[in-house]
């Protein structure tokens, strides 16, 4: 359940709701709105709320309580009914601005890094990706150059000035990845990892998350409930293709998840057509369709040659097909009301 306090409660009057629920034995979980506070009670039982709410409405401060008929509870739009804005260095997320993430899929050597980071930073890119860990299905692939590339993708960043996320593939890797990247990434295949997921929130780092390829909405939403129940709030929500029957597409990319994202959750969601489509011809389209959807960002696959890429070549886009790509989001964004940072200038073929 949640607990709505009144627009004129004050601090006091907070903490004694905190405290009687506590006592009842619920974990608690504030949430400060423009307006007001609203306490989310976590963990009890139905009949045991029953018997809760009664008294708790009773309490100084207090406008009612109100039951979450959700089952992800801390991520639902009814605890907090305000967008969250997910903050990235000085990079925000959730608000007016489609933020671009991009970079290579795998880090593959300092030179290679360095092109593509300094290409998508010149065409308005954001946020730089890049994986140093790297999650494939033959175990014969290119797996990643593991520390090496966190400190590559480290001197890097300190060259072109873009905060970094990067991948993380188990509990034990959490502490060392956390040490370089400014926001960790749960991929695909690790959104029910329920260990990794507590690790990563209990970092207080962002973190984007990523559907699982076979995984509901719901399915999704309450693996990012395990993140905000280790008092992190900051996640990012990513969309980036289902399996499903059809072929002539390495995913197929669930747009639908964004608005039904927006009405069911207070987190911001942003679209990877990269893996959505797996073609690299059908980026650049799918990406405009998304911030037409209200995504409210992009994670896209740049590599300075993508016939020599080590992973992910064909769904990669060259650095000046990036940079066209981002004039058309701009576009885009400005057409449904938001914003997005615009190339510096044309990149030359």
């Amino acid at each position: 359940m949640i607990v709505i306090m009144r627009p004129d409660a004050g601090e006091e009057e907070v903490e004694q709701v905190v405290a009687r629920l506590k006592k009842l034995g619920f974990g608690v979980h504030l949430s400060r709105g423009v307006e007001r506070t609203v306490i989310g009670a976590i963990g009890g039982e139905r009949e045991k709320l029953a018997l809760a709410s009664e008294g708790i409405e009773t309490l100084p401060g207090v406008e009612r309580v109100q039951p979450i008929s959700k089952p992800y509870k801390l991520v639902s739009r009814e605890f907090r009914r305000d967008p969250t804005l997910v903050r990235v260095g000085e990079v925000v997320i959730g608000g007016e601005e489609v933020v671009v993430m991009a970079g290579p899929c795998a880090v593959e050597g300092e030179e290679q890094l360095l092109r593509a980071a300094e290409a998508v930073a010149r065409a308005g890119a954001r946020i730089l990706r890049g994986g140093a860990y790297k999650p494939r299905t033959s175990p014969h692939s290119f797996h990643g150059l593991e520390e090496e590339g966190l400190r590559l993708l480290a001197r890097v960043r300190e060259r072109v000035g873009l905060p970094l996320v990067t991948e993380v593939m188990t509990p034990e890797h959490v502490p060392l990845v956390a040490q370089y990247a400014d926001m960790l990434q749960v991929g695909a295949r690790n959104m029910q990892n329920f260990h990794l997921l507590r690790a990563v929130g209990r970092t207080g780092k962002p973190v984007l998350l990523k559907r699982g390829m076979a995984a509901t909405i719901e399915e999704w939403l309450l693996a990012a409930e395990y993140i905000l129940s280790e008092g992190n709030y900051q996640v990012v929500l990513c969309e980036r293709g289902i399996r499903t029957f059809e072929k002539e597409t390495r995913n197929t990319l669930d747009l639908n998840a964004v608005p039904v994202a927006k009405e069911l959750t207070h987190l911001p969601i942003v679209v990877d057509p990269s893996h959505g489509t797996g073609k690299w011809n059908l980026v650049r389209p799918m990406s405009r369709a998304a911030v037409a959807a209200g995504a409210d960002g992009l994670l896209i696959e740049v590599h300075p040659n993508p016939s020599e890429a080590l992973s992910d070549g064909p769904q990669s886009l060259r650095p000046e097909e990036f940079s066209r790509l981002m004039g058309e989001v701009v576009r885009v964004a400005r057409a449904v009301g938001r914003y997005c940072r615009e190339p510096v200038g044309a990149l030359s073929p």
